[in-house]
């Protein structure tokens, strides 16, 4: 009875061993006493910083409603490119609310909520730079982010057109349209839309080149956590905030993109 007894033992302790831990995301950042989010602060509305320095914009108020939700203050970190992705596979953030265009490429390495906003590619250029399409732009420079959905578009579309890189889209790239250093720009069109009304000298062309969904990322592992991120975006399309919040940041007469809360 003994020897039964001593390995029924020794199997429950082996069997607990390679039982997988269940402490998630949530408890880990509940237990840290707060959430570490990276957000884009290259660019208005999405994200940048106020007469004070402080992260403002769309995706802040995203990050700091997911806080809210969650229970605890928030720890931004300025994050923009190819550090988006890779500051969530190494640990340094816990979500990325970086207006991260969800590609198939990108779901390799990280997951993806449900859809917080939606935005397609755009290119704003010179008024005097008669560019009038995407032919116009063979030979011309044009300012890009450096690891974007923008840079993979360009280098298919116009192999011909002079790639000028910049890890920050604001001040960089905006900077360089401005002293006109740059023919034209690609970008989100929700970053993109903006600009142009606040630059006279800047026009962008007719249409969209894509249109991406924009999700939060978090590093692969925690299929719980990206279940109760899909909740939250369906909770924040549904509750109203998505609309108050895009009206906002683009005006009271904006139509924000239709988003499907379903999760």
């Amino acid at each position: 009875m003994k020897r039964l007894l001593t390995a029924i033992a020794a199997i429950a302790v082996v069997a607990g061993s390679a039982l997988p831990s269940f402490a998630g995301m949530l408890d880990d950042i509940r237990s840290r006493g707060t959430i570490r989010i990276g957000v884009s602060l290259g660019g208005e509305p999405i994200g940048f910083r106020d007469d004070q320095n402080n992260p403002v914009g769309y995706d802040v108020d995203v990050a700091k409603r997911l806080a809210e939700k969650i229970g605890v203050p928030v720890e931004f970190t300025d994050v923009s490119g190819d550090a988006r992705i890779s500051m969530l596979v190494s640990g340094q953030i816990d979500v990325a609310i970086a207006n991260t265009s969800a590609t198939l490429e990108r779901a390799k390495v990280v997951n993806f909520s449900i859809p917080y906003n939606r935005a397609g590619l755009r290119i704003i250029v010179q008024k005097d730079a008669d560019i009038k399409d995407l032919k116009d732009l063979a030979g011309k420079k044009i300012v890009v982010g450096r690891g974007t959905t923008g840079e993979t578009f360009l280098k298919t579309a116009v192999p011909d057109a002079e790639l000028v890189y910049v890890d920050q889209f604001a001040p960089d790239g905006v900077l360089q349209l401005q002293q006109k250093r740059v023919d034209a720009a690609i970008e989100d069109s929700s970053l993109l839309d903006y600009l142009a009304t606040k630059n006279p000298t800047l026009v962008t062309l007719a249409g969209l080149y894509s249109n991406d969904p924009i999700g939060m990322a978090v590093a692969k592992g925690d299929p719980e956590f990206v279940r109760w991120l899909d909740m939250f975006v369906s909770d924040y399309i549904q509750s109203g905030a998505y609309e108050a919040n895009y009206k906002k940041w683009w005006g009271a007469e904006a139509n924000p993109p239709a988003l499907n809360p379903q999760w």
